[in-house]
């Protein structure tokens, strides 16, 4: 093609470039083919660089959607890994170690209970007289909003398990509208709980400060966990923006895991 001909593209062109592609074919003229072919010259090294730098971005997109959409945690100061669902270090990863507790119902519950099910963890206890009673009505919320997804679970761990018994928790379960086979409410060994809270959930924010489990454990803290026993976000459960964000982290999960 000849370069006075490049006139012929300009139609097609982005619209930017299409502009600027018209204005150099109007100010060629009176000025004679040289004008013209240079200034086609310069347009097919911008239209160069426009192909190469969209290019780049689609590349770019591609890669940034080929990791996960939310992040994964592997110890107390949050810091997340962005990594690919298949990503070999997720091998050797953190997860929430095997564990055995009673729920409501007086039934046994473990790890194998959330197998291939994403779930969100908190700590609370019956006779808390501040944040806990805003915590469960939050961890409501959560069961209403995914209460036609039976591969949500909902698990909450009294950190006061000789006071809050079986029939404590089904007790409290009844009165909050806890729905037993969606949201599991546990009691079981004190050190076991505490262990889980503060070395597998992370969920104090006491970061850097060594705990014994003779300490009381209380957090408003939320924890998302995936189907592979996974950290993928920890939440505020007293702040409404908290909630909506756990909501759609949830929601986000699901997708990825093809639920």
């Amino acid at each position: 093609m000849n370069l006075i001909d490049l006139h012929t593209c300009i139609p097609c062109l982005p619209s930017p470039l299409r502009q600027w592609g018209e204005g150099a074919r109007l100010r060629s003229r009176g000025r004679g083919r040289g004008f013209f072919g240079f200034s086609c010259i310069a347009f097919c090294l911008i239209f160069i660089s426009y192909l190469s730098f969209f290019s780049s971005c689609a590349r770019n997109t591609d890669k940034e959607q080929s990791l996960s959409q939310l992040p994964y945690y592997s110890e107390a100061t949050f810091t997340p890994h962005w990594l690919n669902a298949d990503d070999p270090e997720l091998e050797d990863f953190h997860r929430i170690p095997k564990f055995s507790l009673t729920n409501q119902l007086g039934e046994t519950v473990t790890e194998e209970t959330f197998a291939g099910k994403i779930y969100v963890a908190d700590f609370f206890f019956t006779t808390c007289p501040g944040i806990c009673m805003d915590m469960t009505k939050n961890m409501s919320l959560l069961q209403a909003a995914f209460l036609d997804y039976p591969d949500v679970l909902l698990l909450s761990h009294s950190v006061t398990p000789v006071i809050d018994s079986v029939s404590r928790l089904e007790s409290y379960g009844r009165i909050n509208g806890v729905d037993p086979g969606r949201w599991h409410l546990v009691t079981g060994d004190r050190g076991e709980i505490y262990s889980l809270g503060r070395e597998a959930y992370f969920v104090e924010e006491d970061l850097g400060i060594g705990r014994s489990n003779e300490e009381f454990l209380h957090t408003e803290n939320f924890v998302l966990i995936d189907q592979n026993r996974h950290i993928r976000g920890i939440y505020n459960g007293l702040k409404p923006a908290d909630i909506r964000q756990l909501i759609e982290d949830m929601t986000s999960l699901l997708d990825e895991s093809g639920f």
